[in-house]
């Protein structure tokens, strides 16, 4: 097993794909994207969703690794974390050249 494989093998991207999964979160990541780091009501403003529903999509997006938050006094600050877009992004590189190695060998067997 090569050492990327062992990368792969022991992170999980799925929490990863399933916050990415709704649109919500998919506009917030969007939002964060710039590098600024926004408070719960700035992401909340352009939108008809609650502070509440957003704080919610906000932890899917922390707990997959997504984005991290800080406090300062009562306001809780939210950033994008690219890492773990960049961690998916091997997975799906792998998975894909999985893929392609699989249909090269159907190919061979098919035309032999």
């Amino acid at each position: 097993m090569s050492s990327a494989d062992a990368r792969i093998r022991r992170s999980d991207p799925a929490p990863i794909f399933a916050a990415l999964g709704d649109g919500t979160r998919l506009s917030l990541l969007a939002k964060l994207s710039d590098g600024e780091t926004r408070s719960i009501a700035g992401l909340s403003a352009d939108t008809r969703l609650t502070r509440q529903a957003i704080t919610k999509h906000l932890r899917v997006l922390e707990n997959a690794g997504l984005v991290s938050s800080t406090r300062s006094g009562r306001e809780t600050r939210f950033t994008f974390r690219p890492d773990a877009i960049v961690e998916v992004k091997s997975y799906l590189d792998h998975v894909s050249i999985q893929w392609d190695n699989a249909l090269s060998r159907l190919r061979a067997f098919v035309e032999r």
